[in-house]
């Protein structure tokens, strides 16, 4: 694509895909394109972190379903304003809006029956020969060389210390936790062990996540509280995900699954804990040089070995997750002293 073209990404709906497409978008940026971001709601604010970005549309539309009339009206309004469009979900209904608005050059990935949609396509790789996320994203600029550049999102100090302010929260004095895992069960460390792992850290730890892992953070909270008032914060859905990225950004430690938060903490480059189960590390790594990755698949003096990991399943097929089960607060409470002490 030619030094000033006008060009129309369509983002993931997962909060950790939107980070991993920043290196895509920083190839683009460096050669010229102007950048616009089409991304449901929940997704947008992680766009407008990301300097090369130059406005962000938040499309109108709800989980299922193809909804022709959002999407034509949509597709009406940004005619003629792209010269290309650059697919990142492999769904057909995420290539219709390049279509219908006429843009005449529109690269994505083969899948979906959205052949016709896309004039420039990339064979989609097996999963099991799929390359880590960032690549994968990144490959849809064309280039050749796709090393694996570390997500980068900018913060803001001032707005970050606003946020501790009305929360009456230490800069780096506290520690976050992000329990939840969108996709399943098979990605969740046991909050039993997280509520322990709280218990053994001698600052408060605020507690991420939607609405709808709220109880799934008292779950943390309650046991915590419980011998230590006010040691867990549950601010699970109480919190915009600017304010939680604000509040990842000023912890002295974020201790998570994989979820799109760990994937936060990794492009904002603060010190992390990440524990894998189900899903792989080789896959959709934590790319921080501040990240500790805990992953049993990796250990070798684990017996008997995770001969089923990683399954990439929601929940554990043979009902055990030792992948996740096995791994102790201790673990894991050692992971977070020695990334102090580096």
């Amino acid at each position: 694509m030619k030094p000033g073209a006008d060009s129309l990404i369509i983002a993931p709906q997962w909060i950790g895909d939107a980070v991993m497409t920043e290196p895509l978008l920083r190839r683009l940026a460096a050669r010229g394109e102007r950048l616009t971001v089409a991304a449901l709601p929940w997704v947008a604010p992680v766009y407008r972190l990301m300097s090369q970005v130059t406005e962000v549309i938040e499309l109108p539309f709800a989980h299922g379903g193809i909804q022709w009339k959002a999407r034509l009206s949509l597709a009406h309004q940004i005619k003629g304003r792209f010269d290309s469009a650059y697919v990142c979900p492999n769904s057909f209904k995420s290539a219709l809006l390049p279509f219908l608005a006429g843009i005449q050059q529109r690269l994505g990935y083969l899948g979906e029956a959205r052949f016709g949609l896309l004039t420039h396509r990339l064979k989609n790789p097996p999963k099991n020969q799929r390359p880590p996320m960032v690549a994968f994203y990144s490959a849809l600029s064309g280039e050749r060389d796709l090393a694996m550049d570390r997500p980068q999102l900018r913060s803001d100090r001032a707005a970050v210390e606003q946020t501790l302010q009305q929360l009456g929260l230490p800069y780096a004095g506290y520690f976050v936790f992000a329990p939840g895992a969108e996709f399943g069960p098979a990605k969740r460390w046991p909050t039993s062990h997280f509520a322990e792992l709280a218990r053994g850290l001698g600052q408060p730890v605020v507690l991420l996540g939607s609405s709808k892992e709220h109880a799934l953070c008292e779950e943390i909270a309650v046991p915590a509280n419980a011998l230590q008032v006010g040691k867990c914060l549950n601010l699970a859905g109480r919190t915009n995900l600017i304010q939680a990225f604000h509040l990842i950004a000023a912890a002295q430690c974020t201790i998570s699954n994989d979820s799109g938060l760990m994937h936060v903490a990794a492009a904002l480059g603060v010190s992390q804990v990440a524990i894998f189960g189900s899903s792989s590390p080789l896959h959709t790594p934590p790319l921080n040089a501040r990240a500790s990755v805990l992953w049993l698949k990796n250990e070798r003096s684990y017996q008997p070995a995770l001969d089923c990991a990683p399954c990439f399943e929601r929940s554990c097929p043979f009902g055990h997750t030792r992948c996740l089960h096995d791994i102790s607060a201790s673990q894991v409470l050692q992971r977070i002293e020695h990334q102090n002490r580096v």
